[in-house]
């Protein structure tokens, strides 16, 4: 399954006992649909733990805010929370990673191509 998110915080690199080493991060997806019953647009936002098994370089580039998408299988966990609350929590082993960057380089690479628009105007071919 492909998911596409922004980081909540800055990933976590846990080693296990026997010296493997694992990336850890969550991700928000938005998502927005039209109820029926309420007739009215509802927000909904999911979150995903993610386990990056395949190089724990990638963890300094795996910032809160910054735009990935995850490729890999999506499973959930079922668990009883300190109150006694039954909880779940969606989790995905990752197998290919995309990062595509965050907010505030957003504005700056738009920018760039707005002047690039507006001096294309300006050639004569």
């Amino acid at each position: 399954m492909t998911i596409v998110g922004r980081l909540t915080r800055d990933s976590v690199i846990n080693t296990l006992k026997d010296e493997r080493k694992v990336v850890n991060f969550t991700i928000a997806v938005n998502d927005t649909f039209n109820s029926k019953s309420k007739g009215e647009r509802i927000k909904m936002t999911s979150y995903f733990n993610c386990a990056y098994w395949l190089g724990d370089k990638v963890a300094e580039f795996l910032k809160k805010g910054i735009l990935v998408e995850v490729e890999g299988r999506v499973f959930a966990s079922a668990f009883i929370s300190k109150d006694g609350e039954a909880k779940a929590s969606l989790n995905c082993h990752v197998n290919h990673l995309k990062i595509f960057g965050n907010a505030k380089e957003v504005e700056p690479i738009e920018k760039a191509a707005n002047d690039a628009e507006e001096t294309a105007d300006d050639m004569p071919f």
